[in-house]
């Protein structure tokens, strides 16, 4: 049995996303141009949470609804129809459980993205096991506000396929961000799918070089395009780089940047700022002051480089998700291993519009670009089988609360 993708990558319990991020996602839809803060409004009461069963649960995904409450993606174990299925959780703006659902197959199934969509609902791009053309497929599963499945879609091909990153575009349809085996230039390419507002598939792109690209993070630009942050083996500096990918609204390479240095670099999450330039977030071990860093990148309209800063200590910290704040500046969660009451903590990061803060140290990085549309690299190319599965939905789940 495979380990779920997002464990490895990043592995937050649900326990760690509802006590320590909220609030953190700006709007519950991220359309062009994507928002940055919240509205005012009064504070939302503090609360720590930890919902599942006897198994192993986690949270990939947290947002916050229109009616002022939360909803948390990511898998079970404890519930379901198989080894592990998607696990959705609804709780109100105190912290209560209004409901849970799983949905997958017989075999394993994660969610990796969560939004809500413009009719209410909820959309959910991850990873499937048990409907799949060959080797693990996208899935992508549609809910109304209630919860109930609407439809599934899965898109893929005879090897790993993934979706880490999920939005809906301003047509009403919906844009996924992850990785291919299956199609491409290399081992493992950028795999973008855009689909209508019913799930029916309208195009797919790879991007990448020979070895191994992935894309972590996926918004629809001002222009009416798509921006993607993730990693790069295949061009930059070192052993991996930063890697972003602009592409137009119907899905065409206009360029790429790679940032890094002669280590590993990834980006995690990416907003466009409200100067049109942007904003990536994840880790370095090229720079900083430990073995690996929280890493922040800032860009120009036209993927030029302004700044960059790592945050961290002596050993591990990275950032995994990414908002600009009302003031300009910008705020982080990651987690740390540098610090904090245990082995790994959340780590919220308050920098201001130049990025600085009394943690940030300014480092020197190099920016490249992964090369042209074209016969030159990185090539684009496209590929996916487009299926409906019969997906079995459940619920299940206890909450405990660690506050009197």
């Amino acid at each position: 049995m495979k380990t779920p993708v997002k464990t490895l990558l990043k592995p937050l319990s649900l326990a760690l996303f509802v006590a320590a991020t909220l609030p953190t996602q700006s709007a519950p839809i991220r359309t062009s141009p994507p928002s940055d803060t919240l509205p005012a409004t009064s504070p939302s009461p503090s609360f720590c949470k930890a919902i599942g069963g006897p198994a192993r649960e986690a949270g990939n995904s947290l947002i916050q609804t229109s009616d002022g409450g939360y909803a948390i993606a990511g898998y079970t174990s404890s519930f379901g129809a198989g080894n592990y299925d998607v696990y959705v959780v609804k709780l109100d703006a105190t912290g209560n459980l209004q409901w849970t659902k799983t949905i997958g197959g017989p075999e394993n199934e994660e969610g990796c993205s969560l939004i809500q969509t413009s009719d209410g609902g909820y959309a959910i791009a991850g990873e499937t096991y048990s409907f799949v053309a060959g080797d693990w497929d996208v899935y992508l599963v549609k809910l109304d506000a209630h919860g109930n499945l609407q439809w599934t879609k899965t898109i893929g091909g005879k090897e790993e396929d993934v979706g880490f990153s999920l939005i809906q575009t301003s047509d009403g349809g919906y844009a996924i961000a992850g990785k291919t085996e299956s199609f491409g230039a290399g081992g493992a390419d950028v795999y973008v799918v855009k689909l209508d507002a019913n799930g029916n598939l309208q195009w797919t792109k790879t991007i990448g070089g020979p070895k191994g690209d992935g894309g972590s993070s996926l918004i629809q630009t001002a222009d009416g395009g798509y921006a993607i942050a993730g990693y790069t083996t295949s061009f930059g500096a070192g052993l991996s780089d930063a890697y972003l990918v602009k592409l137009d609204a119907n899905g065409n390479l206009q360029w790429t940047k790679t940032i890094g240095g002669k280590d590993f670099e990834d980006g995690y999450s990416l907003i466009q700022t409200s100067d049109g330039g942007y904003v990536i977030a994840g880790y370095t071990r090229s720079f900083g002051a430990g073995g690996a860093d929280v890493y922040v990148v800032k860009l120009d309209a036209n993927g030029n480089l302004q700044w960059t800063k790592t945050i961290g200590g002596e050993t591990y910290d990275s950032g995994s998700s990414l908002i600009q704040t009302s003031d300009g500046g910008y705020a982080i969660a990651g987690e740390t291993y540098s610090f904090g009451a245990g082995g790994k903590d959340v780590y919220v990061v308050k920098l201001d519009r130049n990025g600085d803060a009394c943690c940030a140290v300014s480092q020197t990085s190099r920016v490249g670009s992964g090369g042209r549309l074209g016969s030159a690299t990185p090539s684009i190319g496209s590929g996916g089988v487009l299926t409906s599965p019969t997906s079995r939905t459940s619920s299940g789940g206890t909450l405990s609360g660690q506050c009197p």
